[in-house]
């Protein structure tokens, strides 16, 4: 059976959203700038690319979104084309280590406004074209679990990247 949980509150989200962070820094700096650029297969993100979507949903999807909602609750939120931003920001050629100290930036940015908000605005919302009403408490939950899903696709980039030199000890990994 599973147990219900507590609502986090914007402090949890915050300490939760510094956690990622350090993974990722330390991920990448282990990982080596050039490994940043590599690709798993075609079409599929490298580790900047997936550095440069987390930056952008900073801005558009979590912290944006928040500050637009309480500058004017019930306001329509503004969709974005994930995959056109991505190409046109063209992370895969820059530094991966400017990317991950612009992200930051940006999240150390995150996590004063989630460290300033009162609890009289996390009923506010705004309207999302695809999913409807988006309340602020709702992009405190999904923020973290965005960010462990991008995460999570970085350390098997790292995981991809590394296989193709394990030899015979790839067979292990048949047995997970």
């Amino acid at each position: 059976m599973t147990s219900s949980t507590d609502p986090l509150t914007p402090g949890h989200t915050a300490a939760l959203l510094l956690a990622s962070m350090e993974t990722l820094q330390a991920e990448a700096q282990a990982l080596g700038p050039e490994a940043l650029h590599w690709h798993p297969a075609e079409g599929e993100w490298c580790v900047n690319e997936v550095v440069g979507h987390l930056l952008e949903a900073e801005e558009r999807g979590f912290r944006g979104r928040i500050e637009r909602i309480i500058e004017q609750p019930g306001r329509m939120l503004v969709l974005w084309n994930q995959a056109r931003v991505s190409r046109d920001r063209r992370d895969c050629e820059k530094s991966g280590v400017e990317l991950i100290a612009e992200l930051a930036q940006e999240r150390d940015r995150s996590v004063r406004l989630l460290r300033e908000l009162r609890d009289d605005q996390l009923e506010l919302s705004g309207q999302h074209p695809q999913v409807g009403e988006l309340r602020v408490i709702d992009l405190l939950h999904e923020w973290p679990h965005h960010d462990r899903e991008h995460v999570k696709q970085a350390l098997s980039i790292t995981q991809a990247y590394v296989s193709e030199h394990m030899g015979n000890a790839r067979r292990f990994a048949e047995f997970d």
